[in-house]
């Protein structure tokens, strides 16, 4: 009966060309019908029927994502058949869908033993590339003796996948190298070009995770780069070569020569690229082959091939750092590549030109970009304006010195088209307005001409820009010759256009300028006698050295008639602070007449206003991230200690109050149980005046305790505090701190760095070490595996150090041995002979795992 089903399954089954074309006819109930199909037929006895439904499922998980770790024990059966079609598919499922968690991953290491010793190539490189996908630590042990039996067949195709997967082997199983790394230097020599081609990258990627353990191999390395004529090869070579010289700096010199010849006769551009690189990268002590590499680079820059444009620039960016002159030699390339079509070009040479600004060429380099900027799509336009951004501001902005001029380049980036870097401008008006008290007055000025520039409130980017540019006209207020036309701009019409948090701090801003200038009217000495901003109402050009009643009264009107709108709006922010400026008009206004008329120096109405003066003159200054950090704790205060005995001590005082009017059989502990501080309070008074005349319990004598190490945190009251002066020692370390709310800079005794003196304005910089340094993330996965390729290289070059020490050895004992009449003490020197060579032979191994790699002077 089983057999007549898989009959029938077998000539009615699916092909995989059939479930292909049926997706393609796009229903939507094919895929979960032949999900259950499969389902159906993977469990069939017929090893034929198995293997197709598992290829279909193959199919499936690999282009439409389906789950096939279930099919995972079925996998095995396939791969298990004795029809290499059949095994094939197997192996195919298994590499696509075993990871380290597989339940059944251990039952395929006998079969994969079985393959890779099959006499047919064909299932040895199926079990071959099964292992390099999915090799464990158990199948790397399990199976290193036969992956090294593979390294020295006869078959190209065996070997040269075997030396592949001796990567994966190594990485899981180091001690596979003992085993199998003496054979795999070996193939460094072949003929064979496969063979050398495989091992040479496998080489290049070991020693891309430690280059200092395969320094030894160097003279390997070279005689492949010098006879070596297949450009791959030859690529992979000078990668290794790349590692190993930034290790070994005399190797530099050694492989200038060869690298330099093949720049000058290869005429492929993939070898010449690797050898520009190399030189730039790892040989850039070598004058002739650098200016060589350079001279490469402009014709790659200039030639109409914008891949080899692009690969030009980025070797140019490699070589920047320390020999800027190269880039220099070639500004010209580099600017016109910033116009080219594609946009890979484009960045790399916007990067390249930014890796040449400094405080000489910034404001040159600036005006390039800029002009680029305004005629560039809205992609490149931003990122040129973040990389200018990102240059200036590097390191609290230390190549700017002329920050007027830069504050002018910010105000024109904000009206470029296509900006939508208002968060970063934004951030930096705030941020040089508080670090840079000189440039306060430009600062001003340019923040002037972004508020009244009605077409940047409709681009919802500049925002941010608006939002500091008020800040800023609010914040240095004094350093304005228009507060009218300011408070003008802030309360215009089309603020409508902004969100509720940027309106908000418009109105804030706005109340500044009133403050600042009911403070100017009224400390004039001679009040009707000064200009006001008649004229600067006006025409914009007095500077105001005074306030009129007639000035004052038309900006009140004008702040007055613009926040009566937002009084009643449904933001509760703006609708706040705008009803905080109206009545602080409401209480002001009509007491601004009676400064014309009276002559009395203080009023009511001026105490008020400076009194708001006082509250707008603390200066803001910038405060680092890790400032909370910086803040030293108080001595005495405990933060980590738990506190689970304070139950214990103050267990009487904590008894939770019952209310009377509820059942007294039953209550709800959440509505009527509560704790009577006041008990605790009171209580520790009676102690305090009691515990000269009596000694306490001692619940109270630990109360007391806790309370002397905790006093921060406990409520002080008046009458024990009149004890202070008895109670000595206790009640000193109460006194030793201030309360909360009393608490203030002057509390912690910080040591400010001064800044330094520099020709340009001074730049307030936060602390040293205030921003994160990351470390290198250095792994230590591949420690073992890199101290077992020294030891193995290091054995091979005392091989016959150590045969002529156990030469001379034996012919020593010889020559001893016939000595007759000193038996006796020929066996003790013996023993101590053989006790002093086994201490050796100790020190020596310990000695061989402490010395560093070496190369043969021949090479070098």
């Amino acid at each position: 009966m089983a057999s007549s089903n898989s009959l029938m399954d077998n000539l009615f089954q699916r092909s995989l060309e059939d479930l292909i074309k049926g997706l393609r006819l796009g229903e939507s109930f094919f895929l979960s019908k032949s999900l259950e199909d499969i389902r159906r037929e993977i469990k069939s006895t017929d090893l034929s029927t198995k293997s197709i439904a598992l290829q279909k499922l193959t199919y499936l998980a690999a282009l439409h994502g389906v789950d096939m770790s279930w099919a995972a024990f079925h996998a095995v059966e396939v791969v298990s058949s004795s029809r290499f079609s059949d095994k094939r598919i197997g192996y195919h499922a298994i590499t696509q869908s075993f990871n380290d968690q597989t339940p059944v991953l251990l039952l395929i290491t006998n079969q994969l033993r079985k393959d890779l010793n099959s006499s047919n190539e064909h299932e040895v490189s199926l079990a071959l590339e099964c292992l390099s996908r999915i090799g464990t630590d158990d199948l790397a042990r399990d199976l290193t003796s036969e992956v090294f039996t593979l390294l020295g067949s006869s078959k190209a195709l065996v070997k040269k996948k075997a030396i592949g997967v001796v990567l994966r082997v190594f990485d899981k199983y180091h001690d596979a190298v003992k085993v199998c790394f003496k054979r795999l230097v070996e193939n460094l020599e072949s003929s064979d070009p496969q063979i050398l081609s495989a091992v040479v990258g496998v080489f290049c990627e070991l020693t891309t995770k430690d280059p200092r353990s395969y320094l030894p191999l160097a003279p390997e390395f070279y005689k492949i780069l010098v006879d070596s004529r297949n450009n791959w090869d030859l690529i992979k070579v000078l990668k290794i070569f790349a590692k190993l010289a930034l290790v070994e700096p005399r190797l530099a010199k050694k492989v200038a020569d060869p690298i330099c010849e093949l720049m000058r006769r290869t005429v492929g551009k993939s070898l010449l690229f690797e050898c520009i690189r190399t030189v730039v990268s790892s040989l850039s002590d070598q004058e002739t082959a650098l200016k060589l590499a350079v001279a490469k680079i402009r014709e790659f820059l200039v030639d109409d091939d914008r891949n080899l444009k692009y690969l030009g620039l980025h070797a140019l960016s490699i070589v920047a750092p320390k020999h800027l002159w190269a880039v220099l030699e070639n500004k010209e390339a580099v600017v016109k590549a910033l116009s080219d079509e594609d946009p890979n070009v484009k960045l790399e040479a916007l990067h390249l030109l930014m890796s040449m600004v400094n405080e000489d060429n910034v404001s040159e380099i600036s005006r390039i970009l800029m002009n680029y900027a305004i005629k560039s799509d809205p992609l490149f336009c931003n990122e040129i304006i973040a990389s200018i951004l990102l240059a200036c501001s590097r390191n609290s902005y230390e190549i700017i010195v002329d920050f007027d001029w830069y504050l002018s380049l910010l105000g024109e980036m904000a009206r470029i088209p296509h900006c939508q870097r208002g968060q970063e401008i934004g951030h930096q008006l705030i941020d040089i307005g508080t670090r840079v008290k000189d440039a306060r007055l430009e600062l001003v000025r340019v923040s002037r001409a972004l508020l009244i520039d009605p077409a940047l409130l409709g681009n919802q980017f500049l925002h941010p820009i608006l939002s500091a540019a008020a800040w800023a006209s609010g914040e240095f207020v004094e350093f304005s010759k228009t507060p009218y036309e300011i408070a003008e701009a802030l309360l215009q019409p089309r603020t409508s256009l902004l969100a509720p948090s940027v309106r908000a701090i418009y109105i804030h801003s706005t109340f500044k300028v009133l403050v600042f200038s009911l403070g100017v009217y009224f400390s004039a000495q001679e009040p009707t006698s000064s200009p006001l901003f008649e004229e600067s109402a006006s025409s914009g050009s007095s500077p105001v050295n005074g306030i009129t009643y007639k000035s004052i009264s038309s900006l009140v009107n004008i702040i007055e008639l613009g926040l009566c709108s937002l009084s009643g709006t449904l933001d509760v922010e703006v609708q706040e602070r705008a009803k905080n400026v109206l009545g602080f008009i409401g209480m002001i206004k009509h007491k601004i007449a009676e400064k014309v008329t009276t002559q009395e120096s203080e009023t009511e109405a001026s105490r008020a206003v400076a009194f708001m003066e006082d509250v707008f003159s603390e200066e803001l200054g910038p405060v680092t991230s890790t400032a909370q950090e910086k803040v030293p704790l108080p001595h005495g205060l405990e933060l980590k200690e738990s506190l689970e005995d304070l139950q214990e001590i103050c267990g009487e005082f904590l008894k939770p109050v019952v209310d009377s009017n509820s059942n007294s059989n039953s209550f709800s502990s959440s509505e009527n149980i509560s704790f009577s501080v006041a008990k605790l309070r009171i209580s520790d008074q009676e102690e305090a005046s009691s515990s000269s005349s009596s000694h306490p319990p001692e619940s109270a004598s630990l109360l007391a305790e806790h309370r002397k190490r905790h006093g921060l945190y406990y409520l002080s009251s008046q009458k024990s505090d009149d004890h202070n002066d008895s109670n000595g020692d206790n009640n000193n370390t109460l006194n030793e701190y201030p309360p909360a709310n009393e608490i203030s800079a002057d509390s912690f005794n910080n040591k400010k760095k001064r800044n330094q003196s520099k020709p340009r304005p001074v730049v307030v910089k936060l602390d040293e070490g205030d921003e994160l340094k990351t470390k290198p993330n250095v792994s230590s996965n591949d420690e073992p595996l890199s101290l077992a390729i020294q030891t193995a290289l290091m054995g091979k070059g005392k091989e016959k150090e150590r045969e002529k020490y156990n030469h001379e050895r034996d012919l020593d004992s010889r020559i001893k041995g016939r000595s007759s009449g000193r038996e006796n003490k020929t066996k003790k020197k013996n023993g101590e002979k053989s006790s002093k060579h086994r201490s050796r032979r100790r020190s020596d191994k310990e000695a061989s795992a402490a010395e560093p790699v070496e190369i043969p002077d021949f090479l070098l």
